[in-house]
């Protein structure tokens, strides 16, 4: 068995991050408009130091007021999804778990086609913010009806997700059928995953949920892969599982809520991304929680990539091109896995 030291960790961490920079210039210089890679370079450093040549205005415009938020958020987003997913499929023991399996999606999708029906979608943090009480309502149901006896039980949680999450997604279809054609566009683009609103601050909103979420996770590593081998004995190695599974649930739903009341509901990052990331580098949360974080980033980078150009100009829903390549990915990573336990 391999010991995993810090030198691993900080190893596989920083080429997983070249990586991750590799795909974000790849993002900033194709679209409708290509902008050559020395030309993106110079922008990004003159924006770095703080000025500009006047020469050069659209390819700024193009790169730091519509591309570079739109990317650094996709990155953000697909590094919190996949976190999300690693823990739930830890707590829970459930290889097919992913970040909405709690009904978080739902409960963000309903709060945002209120705030599209009422007319607060038009402004600037309307959409997001109803999104992001919506989750918050959600996971609160959830975790009131998931404890029993004053413990945190995983099936019983799993199931009050499910049963919410179904409740919740007849509500969303009965407002699909009442309305309006444009607003119907704009609801069913969000229910699919849109970048297209990405803007500085969007990303400095969902930012501190997840560094801290992620932060707060890492530090219990070493707690969570005592989990993986049985809650009676994690308890007997002196873990508070309890404080420990509810701590990292709201954590995990926290991250998930902030990152689709952004960009609405995208589907198997946090789903084939752990697997990958638990295939490549083994299960232990040491090293999987950030390795899961920085595929997921590049991924789902690649994806909006691929969604805004594919069909230039006509844009994608971004969990269009995930589905795409996360439908047969998984069911490859299902054969693969005939008879291996990686949990």
């Amino acid at each position: 068995m391999n010991i995993l030291t810090l030198k691993k960790v900080l190893t596989v961490s920083l080429v997983l991050t070249f990586f991750v920079i590799l795909v974000l210039l790849f993002s900033l210089m194709v679209g409708s408009v290509r902008v050559s890679p020395g030309r993106t370079i110079q922008v990004l450093y003159q924006f770095f130091l703080g000025h500009g040549e006047t020469e050069m205005e659209m390819e700024r415009t193009i790169i730091l007021s519509l591309r570079l938020p739109r990317a650094l958020l996709a990155g953000m987003v697909g590094a919190g999804l996949s976190v999300s997913g690693a823990i739930f499929q830890a707590l829970l023991r459930n290889p097919l778990a992913d970040p909405y399996i709690l009904g978080v999606s739902s409960g963000s999708a309903v709060g945002a086609i209120l705030a599209i029906l009422l007319g607060f979608g038009s402004l600037s943090f309307g959409l997001p913010f109803a999104s992001f009480v919506g989750a918050l309502l959600t996971i609160g149901v959830v975790f009131y009806f998931g404890k029993q006896e004053g413990r945190m039980h995983p099936n019983i949680l799993l199931l009050a997700g499910v049963i919410t999450g179904s409740f919740l997604s007849a509500i969303i279809m009965f407002f699909l059928s009442i309305s309006q054609k444009e607003e119907l566009h704009t609801i069913l683009f969000w229910l699919m995953g849109d970048f297209s609103f990405a803007n500085p601050q969007s990303v400095l909103i969902i930012l501190p949920y997840l560094a801290g979420g992620f932060g707060v996770l890492y530090r219990r590593s070493r707690h969570l892969n005592l989990i993986l081998s049985g809650e009676e004995n994690a308890h007997q190695l002196g873990v508070d599982v309890e404080r420990l599974k509810i701590l990292s649930y709201l954590c995990a739903s926290l991250i998930t809520a902030a990152s689709v009341s952004l960009c609405g509901l995208i589907g198997f990052v946090g789903l084939i991304i752990p697997h990958s990331a638990r295939l490549l580098f083994g299960p232990d949360h040491r090293l999987l929680l950030p390795a899961a974080s920085l595929i997921g980033a590049s991924f789902l980078i690649l994806c909006d990539t691929l969604a805004r150009t594919l069909l230039s100009p006509v844009e994608l829903p971004v969990g269009v091109i995930t589905a795409a390549f996360g439908g047969p990915f998984f069911i490859y990573l299902l054969r693969k896995r005939k008879g291996v336990k990686t949990l």
